[in-house]
């Protein structure tokens, strides 16, 4: 099943993430069929960077 943030609201800016296998999948929930797999591992650096304020500088 896809979640997507509370912090997404109803609009299309929108990143759905779901677990199959092990994996991770992603998508923009604009555009559901691509969708980009990754491993728990490489998911939880991305968080943790994400959480360290390393991507920051992407939202201005």
């Amino acid at each position: 099943m896809w979640q997507k943030s509370s912090f997404s609201g109803e609009g299309p800016q929108c990143v759905e993430i779901a677990e199959n296998n092990g994996d991770i999948l992603m998508r923009e929930s604009d555009d559901p069929n691509t969708v980009t797999t990754t491993s728990r591992d490489k998911f939880a650096a991305f968080i943790a960077g994400v959480k360290a304020g390393e991507f920051d500088h992407f939202t201005n």
